[in-house]
């Protein structure tokens, strides 16, 4: 009997786990097509993409020259006498038209150019760094909906399991070996086993709802295919620390912050600009033609154009700073990250090695002892318990490791 037991429970267990392991219908969602959805559909990143266009769009006119001026008006209108205001008595009252251009002095439209770049650059850094966002966030809702799915799973075999021991505790009734009283304990199993269970259902609906966020309708689709495995070097994810996007987007950041210094420092050069009026006078009079040039007088610099360039390069040392605090961050960051995974990795080595097989074993020995009348059934379900505990640990093992590993690959090791 208890060989028949023990036979049917691992079936049952394989034809679960077989049968979240074959491929889905068509419309089934794996690691990747998630991935992939992500990276089309999320709503972050086409804001960051607008973004990155409207800094293209700002750099076509950096480096033009302002709008030209019309200009329109009269010219010596007499205000006294018998002619005053009128504008065509006085052979001196001319109407004017002209044209007016500011040229920005050349450093000046070269550095509004280099800021215009940098802006660019910025702006597709700052992208890269919503793109890693996105895929660190649609993997562990991934990876949490795929274990969720895996727990959910056992629940089969755990309840088949019930109702075997619910069969041997009335055969043991029946012959007389056992308490009438021990056939509620397999029912309030079950009760528990349908607790758990709906809490399952409860975080399996959050991780959905979480994966929604990043690619929409196509998360209510069933899961396919089984979680990546990330090969990760320590020493190789430490050398590539400085590639984090976030670090990355401090260099054309840099760059923007250096181009509005030369911006600064090109206002101490005058911009000038250039006037040609043409001016019609009364017909015994000829018309008139003017032309003039004008130039800025950067004078007081003291207290005009020194001050703002100190101030540009304040913002770039606090840039500079800003960078190599994150770098330390991040350094932080990466190894306590690093020694995490270690943890879950020997955690779930041990749980799949050791506390397994021993939870199967004392399973397994207690309901040899039961049903040979020399162990009670309370020992029974307390080592029932402690085996369902550690199948379910095992999977939030597997999962916490694959998230681990999924935010250190994406960051240091995703050559995206």
């Amino acid at each position: 009997m208890q060989s028949r037991l023990m036979r049917d429970i691992r079936a049952r267990a394989a034809v679960a786990a077989c049968a979240l392991a074959l491929p889905a219908a068509a419309s089934a969602l794996s690691f990747d097509e998630a991935l992939a959805l992500a990276q089309q559909q999320a709503p972050s990143l086409q804001a960051e993409a607008a973004k990155l266009q409207a800094a293209r769009s700002d750099a076509v006119p950096a480096g033009e020259l302002p709008d030209p001026k019309l200009l329109l008006g009269v010219q010596s209108v007499p205000i006294e006498g018998n002619d005053r205001w009128s504008l065509d008595r006085d052979g001196m009252t001319m109407s004017m038209v002209g044209l007016m251009q500011d040229v920005p002095n050349r450093d000046k439209r070269r550095a509004r150019v280099e800021v215009a770049n940098a802006g660019i650059q910025r702006a597709a850094a700052e992208r890269a760094v919503e793109a890693l966002n996105v895929r660190q966030a649609t993997a562990q809702a991934w990876i949490a909906s795929h274990a969720i799915e895996r727990k959910l799973a056992t629940f089969d075999a755990l309840y088949a399991e019930n109702r075997l021991l619910g069969e041997t505790v009335r055969a043991r009734i029946a012959g007389g070996r056992g308490q009438a009283a021990d056939s509620v304990l397999p029912r309030q199993e079950a009760a528990l086993l349908d607790e758990r269970a709906d809490e399952l259902h409860r975080q399996r609906r959050q991780a959905r709802a979480a994966l929604a966020r990043w690619i929409g309708e196509a998360a209510s689709e069933p899961l396919e295919g089984s979680v990546p495995h990330w090969s990760l070097d320590a020493p190789a994810l430490q050398r590539e620390l400085h590639q984090h996007p976030q670090l990355q987007a401090y260099t054309p950041m840099t760059q923007q912050a250096q181009a509005r210094i030369r911006e600064a420092t090109a206002e101490k050069k005058p911009d000038w600009s250039w006037e040609v009026d043409y001016l019609r006078r009364g017909q015994e009079f000829g018309d008139m033609v003017n032309l003039q040039v004008s130039f800025d007088l950067p004078l007081f610099t003291s207290t005009r154009q020194n001050p703002r360039i100190a101030a540009r390069h304040a913002e770039l040392n606090q840039l500079e700073a800003e960078r190599e605090a994150l770098e330390r961050q991040f350094a932080e960051q990466l190894d306590n990250e690093l020694a995490e995974l270690e943890r879950l990795q020997r955690a779930l080595t041990r749980t799949r090695e050791v506390l397994l097989p021993l939870a199967r074993e004392r399973s397994e020995l207690s309901l040899a002892d039961y049903r040979a009348g020399r162990g009670e059934l309370e020992t029974l379900l307390a080592a029932r318990r402690e085996l369902i505990e550690t199948r379910l640990k095992e999977i939030d093992l597997e999962g916490q490791q694959a998230i681990a590993a999924s935010r250190l690959y994406f960051a240091y090791g995703d050559a995206q």
